[in-house]
């Protein structure tokens, strides 16, 4: 690890980026050229005093997750965020597998969503970025681990993932879910992630075993949701996605149409939280 040369890399990027770059209010007051360290930490989702001690060339060694937190509050490419991690002692993450990685881009239009139901996920279903209405919508989605940060294999391994879908909905949503896995595991072959889910969910779901084995197709397109909330009741929800096919990712956005009861409920939903 060249603690130097990242605490340097990391200082540079921050001083690069603006306030308006990631979604900040600049302020009257702003002294810095760039980004503050507090404002990079919150970005990341780590501690400022952790942070400031990497810039200061005193931090621990940061983990291969730290790093691609690093990636995701500091905007960096794909190019920028491979040098970082060499610059860390570890090697280049497999692009075509590690599917972790925001592009830039996406995080600059994801930034100005803040007051919309919208979140950032791999086609497999792990979501990457969540802003609050989404969660206050359907839920954290993005606190899960292991395979169950695939909604893909929640729908079939854990009963509380249906929960936010009408009972009637549930057979498109399986066929839907199926066919995704059948298209992003042909696209990926037999050791990648969505390998990894398939054989998981073969052994332990006979729902998915039938399912699978009728070899579903679907376009990857978002079709409008019936959402159950615990609170508001049933919303009926349009569904827009901006693809990412370099990352095989997909910036969701939840939306109702202006008149309508769903979209009364969708406004008080931002308010309430």
């Amino acid at each position: 690890m060249d603690r130097a040369r990242l605490a340097d890399f990391l200082r540079t990027r921050r001083e690069a980026l603006q306030p308006e770059d990631v979604g900040l209010p600049r302020g009257r007051r702003r002294r810095t050229s760039g980004l503050r360290r507090e404002e990079v930490a919150v970005l990341s989702d780590m501690s400022i005093d952790y942070y400031s001690r990497l810039e200061q060339v005193r931090g621990p060694h940061p983990s291969e997750q730290m790093l691609a937190s690093l990636a995701r509050g500091l905007r960096l490419s794909l190019e920028e965020r491979d040098h970082m991690f060499r610059l860390a002692g570890y090697a280049t993450p497999r692009r075509a597998l590690r599917t972790d990685h925001i592009n830039p881009g996406m995080m600059r239009v994801f930034d100005g969503l803040e007051d919309a139901a919208a979140q950032i996920v791999t086609y497999l279903g792990e979501t990457l970025k969540q802003t609050r209405l989404s969660a206050a919508l359907i839920g954290d989605e993005s606190a899960h681990t292991g395979l169950a940060r695939s909604l893909h294999y929640r729908w079939f391994t854990d009963p509380a993932a249906r929960l936010v879908y009408p009972a009637d909905d549930h057979p498109a949503h399986t066929r839907l879910i199926a066919a995704n896995l059948h298209r992003v595991y042909t696209r990926d072959g037999k050791d990648s992630r969505a390998a990894a889910i398939v054989d998981a969910l073969l052994a332990k779901s006979p729902e998915f075993a039938q399912v699978w084995g009728e070899h579903p197709v679907t376009g990857p397109y978002c079709p409008p949701k019936r959402v159950q909330h615990p609170q508001l009741g049933l919303l009926e929800l349009h569904c827009q996605t901006l693809l990412d096919p370099d990352q095989s990712q997909l910036l969701v956005v939840y939306t109702a149409s202006p008149g309508t009861e769903s979209h009364e409920k969708l406004q008080l939903l931002s308010v309430i939280g």
